[in-house]
């Protein structure tokens, strides 16, 4: 909430600047205008950005979707429980039933942190079989028995390996819905900020607002891991504990963010099974 405060706060300074809220119902492009069309009214642009997944996109046969959904709750405790300065990235620790599971922990001081119970599976669970994972590891992994729920956030992101329209001059695809979600992952919000600086840049300089889509070699490794994952012929928790085991961290978060060269992915790739790798290369090929 902070980021879209300060955010809202900074768009409200500018006169130019009017901020509407409506439900949006259809957006397209006819060839010189943008019209966006909301239960306020239909509205018109020389350009529009969109963000908004209007449903499921249709994959083709080697195309897979996932979600990664997930629960958080920032807690309080009564005695010191966390180190503000160690935050934990992925933990496994936690049962692996469901599909690819883990849990993160963000410590804001020694007694508050965001706990975050994330899932890599084909639907959402109940709710209580959230409150169930997050409870388990808080109590037997973080060793914490007496905690206040002081936040929850809920939420879920697509990881797919479809292509997402880029969009055209006129109507812009941004976000999840312009292909900026990485699809093994569900990494996307350092992808947003890189994507809306490069459109900046590009208006700035009087080019078109459609910015180049992800090099291939990256699309192709997440097409790979996505079809392990979702086929789960490789347990997904033992993927990413390799990586981190036998790669530098460094490394790794540059390979995530789609940064690394193509001697650190050779390098990462050899550090994993063969076997389960070559066999989904094969069938996403």
């Amino acid at each position: 909430i902070d980021f879209y405060t300060y955010c809202l706060h900074l768009l409200r300074q500018h006169p130019s600047v009017t901020i509407l809220k409506a439900g949006v119902t259809a957006v397209s492009d006819n060839g010189s205008i943008a019209i966006v069309q909301t239960t306020s009214g239909t509205f018109t642009a020389p350009i529009a950005f969109n963000s908004i997944l209007f449903g499921k996109p249709q994959l083709n046969k080697k195309q897979h979707f996932l979600l990664q959904h997930f629960r958080g709750w920032v807690i309080e405790t009564d005695t010191p429980s966390f180190d503000p300065a160690v935050p934990t990235l992925m933990d496994f620790r936690t049962s692996q039933s469901e599909g690819t599971t883990f849990l993160y922990v963000m410590p804001f001081s020694t007694t508050t942190a965001l706990v975050e119970y994330t899932l890599f599976t084909a639907s959402r669970l109940d709710d209580a079989s959230y409150h169930k994972g997050l409870d388990d590891y808080i109590r037997q992994q973080l060793g914490i028995s007496t905690y206040r729920v002081m936040e929850e956030e809920d939420g879920s992101i697509p990881m797919t390996d479809y292509r997402f329209p880029s969009g055209t001059p006129r109507l812009v695809q941004i976000g999840t819905a312009g292909g900026q979600t990485k699809a093994s992952s569900g990494y996307t919000f350092r992808f947003i900020q890189q994507h809306s600086a490069a459109i900046v840049r590009q208006l700035a300089t009087g080019q078109s607002p459609v910015v180049q889509g992800t090099p291939a070699r990256f699309r192709f490794y997440d097409k790979v891991l996505l079809d392990i994952l979702a086929r789960n012929s490789f347990p997904g928790h033992r993927i990413f504990s390799t990586l981190f085991k036998k790669n530098k961290p460094q490394r790794v978060l540059r390979f995530l963010d789609n940064e690394s060269s193509l001697g650190e992915e050779l390098r990462l790739i050899s550090s994993l099974p063969t076997g389960p790798f070559l066999r989904a290369a094969w069938r996403v090929w």
